[in-house]
C-alpha cells in the first residue's frame, strides 16, 4: 500500500467542477490582480473569522512582513518569537533589519511557552509573534496579559490554522493585534500557489495594510510611506472562493484521522495516551495532545500536521519511506541553530524542549481524504519498525 504525506489530485477531482468555472470566470473577466475575486474573499474571511479587516496578500511570509512595517518595526526593534517554527516568522524580522528574540516551546503544543516571554522583555521590544504550529493555538490569552502588560504589539502567525479556535471560541489571528494567514497549497485551506491574508480589528491598522499593500500609495501614485507589492492575484482568490466553504469539514475529517491514529497507536501497545511528553516501556511513540478539546467549541485543532515523536526519528523516517509511507520533518533546525542566525549567539542547549522536539518530531499522513485503513497501514509499520 501507497500512502502519500498528501494528495492534492483528490481533493482538486471532489471540486474539479467548481475550481474550473472559477478559474474561467477569471480568465474571461481578465480582471487578474485584486478586484472584485479579491474583495468577495476578504469579506468572506471576515465573516468567517470573526474580524473587522481581511486583506489577500501576496503569501503568507508576506503576512508577517505586512504585519511588521505595519507597526513600524524599526532597525534594533526586537520580536520575541518561538525558535521552533517555520523559517519566515524569525525571517521577516530580520528583513527590516528587527532582531529576533528567542524563547522555547511547550514541548505537548509545540507553540511558545508564555513563561519564558517576560523574561526577554526589553526596552528595545516592540512585539510578540506566537505562532499556532500545526493547527493549534498556542495560550492566547497568557500572551495578552503580557503584551498589555508591556505596551506591546502581537501579531499571531497563524499560518498552520486557519479556522483554529482558542478556549474561548475565538478564531486565531483576530485575537491579537494582526493575524497572518498562508494559502499555500499544502495548508488546510491552500489555493494553487502562493496567496495570504493579514486580519485585524483595529481600523487605523485596517487602513494601514491596506496601503502597504500597493507600494504603500494612497491616493494611487501618491506615496506618504513606502510600502511593497503584496497584492493578492484575482485567479488565487477565486481558487479560495470555492474552498472555503468546504473548510470546515475538512478540519473536522482531519480531527477523525487524528483520533484513529490516537486510538490505533494505544491498542498496538505504542503510546498511552496523548501528550506524554518522556519516552518510557508504555509510550514508545509520544502523540500530540488537542488541549482545548474539553472546551467543547467545534474547532479547538484543525491538524495542519499530525506530528508524533520517536526516539530514533531518523531511522523510522527511513523505514517508512522504504515502506512508500510519506512523511516529514517540521522542522529539524530551530532557529537559534540556523548559520543565518549565528549573529544572535544563541548555542546548542540554549532551547532543550525546541531542540529535543526537532530531533524527534516527525508529521504522518493526516489529510482529509485518508482512509481509515491507510491510518491503519502507517501505524502497523510504525509497530512493525518498533519491535524490531
Amino acid at each position: 500500500m501507497t500512502v502519500p504525506l498528501l494528495d492534492l489530485k483528490l481533493q482538486y477531482k471532489s471540486l474539479k467542477k467548481e475550481l474550473d468555472e472559477a478559474l474561467i470566470k477569471v480568465a474571461e473577466s481578465q480582471y487578474f490582480i485584486l478586484g472584485p475575486e479579491v474583495e468577495k474573499m476578504e469579506k468572506a474571511f471576515s465573516a468567517y473569522l470573526g474580524c473587522s479587516f481581511s486583506l489577500g496578500v501576496s503569501s503568507g511570509t508576506d503576512a508577517l512582513l505586512i504585519a511588521l512595517m505595519a507597526i513600524d518595526l524599526k532597525p534594533g526593534d526586537e520580536v520575541i518569537v518561538p525558535t521552533y517554527s517555520f523559517f519566515a516568522t524569525a525571517g521577516t524580522i530580520s528583513r527590516l533589519n528587527g532582531i529576533p528574540v528567542l524563547v522555547d516551546i511547550d514541548p505537548v503544543t509545540f507553540n511558545m511557552e508564555p513563561k519564558e516571554i517576560e523574561k526577554k522583555i526589553t526596552s528595545k521590544t516592540k512585539a510578540i509573534i506566537p505562532v499556532h504550529l500545526y493547527g493549534q493555538s498556542a495560550d492566547m490569552n497568557e500572551i495578552m496579559k503580557i503584551a498589555k502588560k508591556h505596551n506591546l504589539k502581537v501579531i499571531e502567525d497563524a499560518a498552520q490554522a486557519i479556522g483554529a479556535q482558542y478556549k474561548d471560541g475565538k478564531c486565531v489571528g483576530t485575537i491579537g493585534d494582526i493575524g497572518c494567514f498562508s494559502f499555500f497549497p499544502s495548508k488546510n485551506l491552500g489555493c494553487f500557489g502562493d496567496g495570504g491574508l493579514v486580519t485585524t480589528n483595529d481600523k487605523t491598522l485596517g487602513e494601514k495594510l491596506n496601503i502597504l499593500r500597493v507600494h504603500g500609495g494612497y491616493p494611487k501614485y501618491y506615496h506618504k510611506i513606502i510600502g511593497g507589492n503584496f497584492r493578492l492575484d484575482a485567479l488565487q482568490a477565486a481558487i479560495l472562493n470555492v474552498k472555503l466553504p468546504y473548510l470546515d469539514s475538512w478540519s473536522e475529517k482531519r480531527r477523525q484521522n487524528a483520533s484513529d491514529y490516537t486510538r490505533f497507536f494505544i491498542e498496538a501497545g505504542l503510546a498511552e495516551e496523548e501528550g506524554k511528553i518522556n519516552f518510557d516501556s508504555k509510550n514508545k511513540i509520544l502523540l500530540p495532545k488537542p488541549v482545548y478539546k474539553q472546551f467543547g467549541f467545534k474547532n479547538y485543532h484543525i491538524y495542519n500536521q499530525y506530528i508524533i515523536r520517536a526516539e530514533k526519528r531518523d531511522e523510522l523516517r527511513k523505514f517508512l519511506s522504504d515502506n512508500a509511507i510519506g512523511n516529514e520533518i517540521y522542522y529539524p533546525v530551530p532557529f537559534h541553530l540556523q548559520e543565518c542566525f549565528s549573529n544572535l549567539n544563541y548555542k546548542l542547549k540554549d532551547f532543550p524542549l525546541a531542540e529535543a522536539a526537532a530531533d524527534t518530531s516527525i508529521a504522518l499522513p493526516i489529510f482529509p481524504e485518508l482512509t481509515k485503513d491507510q491510518i491503519k497501514f502507517v501505524v502497523q509499520k510504525i509497530e512493525e519498525f518498533v519491535k524490531k
